[in-house]
């Protein structure tokens, strides 16, 4: 996604006036509607378990597993060749979804579109009221999809077929999450109207509601019977999964417009005054370390492995961290900012730029091993499943990459 910004001029006072800078679009005010403060106050769910990272052709849900690591198995193929691009009626700034053999994205166009994974033709589309930024989660045989029209949506990821939609009262711009419990599967879903949604996957009826102060701009990461999530009220809130309690909220110190990444009990995410955090999400929240000198905020979210942490910054580089202790490990220099999220597989990163190219570099050191040039700005996150690359432009088109035959 593109939104406007200030430069990082403005940054200097963001300690005072963080809560009125701009967030993907709107500003981060603090001013929510009285009128959502009354939670749904259906049976809470129990014993909830998550989407695990994908051991098939699949990549069902943004950033690879409920706990938003951005991680996929298997290899990058070291050749890469464009398999299919199809168009859309304009810029695609949604990510996308993979599995049962199709690709689900949104556009700005209004629509969310299945594409065959194999020829890139399209098997049908929804129209929404507004442009689609959020990426979908599928979970079963249902695609989930948020839309600046402020409805989530539930569609049959076979025929395209509504199943409902429910009402929040701000655009949704992240995307949902998936739990399923012994009380059925939950859609877990920021919005604009500031409040964390928690909905019965079956029927699209309201469980609970979690309120910040602020837009609620990226997606819900989940882990350990908790869910943790950003927002432009720049906290990180630590919620139960079961009745949506409060457990922890962490200052930033700045808006966080990305999601974050869980990883041993630890939270990681990047916010607008230029600092990427760790953060332990147990014993009431602690920061543990900060990296960054402030300079371009993080719009990007990280992809994390055992030992490494990698991001792209609006400073044009990609940057890896030392998961342990915060330091940095190398840069890879891009032309454009980086809003793009990562992907880690096998040993390599795939991410786009504003400079219009999608990269892979290597994880070791930072060596860039391919690139290919779309011609405008990406600010779309890859999909990766099975050696093949999925990721929206915001020249309107999807591209899928695969290996050289």
């Amino acid at each position: 996604m593109k939104p406007a910004f200030f430069t990082a001029l403005v940054l200097v006072g963001l300690g005072v006036i963080w809560g009125f800078l701009p967030c993907r679009g709107p500003r981060c005010s603090t001013n929510i509607k009285a009128d959502n403060a009354a939670a749904a106050t259906t049976q809470p769910a129990t014993t909830p378990t998550t989407q695990a990272v994908p051991t098939d052709n699949a990549w069902r849900i943004y950033r690879g597993d409920s706990a938003l690591r951005g991680v996929a198995p298997g290899a990058i193929p070291d050749k890469l060749k464009l398999r299919w691009r199809f168009k859309t009626g304009a810029a695609v700034r949604s990510s996308a979804v993979i599995g049962a053999g199709r690709v689900f994205i949104g556009s700005d166009d209004g629509n969310v579109y299945a594409i065959d994974l194999t020829s890139g033709k399209k098997v049908w589309s929804v129209k929404t009221e507004d442009a689609v930024e959020a990426p979908p989660t599928l979970a079963g045989k249902t695609v989930y999809v948020g839309s600046d029209d402020e409805k989530l949506y539930a569609i049959d990821a076979a025929s395209g077929e509504v199943r409902w939609t429910y009402q929040t009262e701000g655009k949704i711009a992240g995307a949902a999450n998936y739990v399923a419990s012994s009380a059925g599967g939950l859609v877990l879903v920021g919005s604009y109207d500031g409040f964390l949604h928690c909905v019965r996957a079956a029927d699209g009826k309201g469980v609970w509601k979690y309120k910040t102060d602020s837009y609620v701009n990226g997606g819900p990461a989940v882990g350990d019977g908790r869910i943790v999530f950003g927002g432009c009220d720049a906290r990180l809130h630590v919620v139960a999964v079961a009745d949506g309690g409060k457990i922890a909220a962490v200052d930033t110190g700045a808006y966080i417009a990305g999601s974050p990444a869980l990883a041993g009990g630890h939270a990681f995410v990047g916010n607008y005054a230029g600092r990427l955090l760790c953060i332990r999400i147990g014993g009431g929240g602690k920061i543990v370390w900060k990296y960054g000198e402030g300079d371009q905020p993080f719009f990007s979210s990280p992809a994390v492995t055992k030992d490494r942490v990698v991001v792209g910054c609006r400073d044009k580089n990609l940057h890896c961290i030392s998961r342990q202790n915060g330091k940095r490990l190398w840069t890879f220099a891009t032309k454009g900012e980086v809003d793009s999220s990562p992907v880690i597989c096998g040993g390599k990163v795939v991410f786009g730029s504003a400079d219009g190219r999608l990269y892979v570099v290597r994880l070791s050191d930072g060596k860039g091993l391919w690139s290919y040039e779309l011609g405008e700005a990406i600010s779309s996150s890859p999909a990766v499943a099975g050696g093949i690359i999925v990721i929206g432009c915001d020249d309107g088109f999807v591209y899928a990459f695969g290996a050289e035959k």
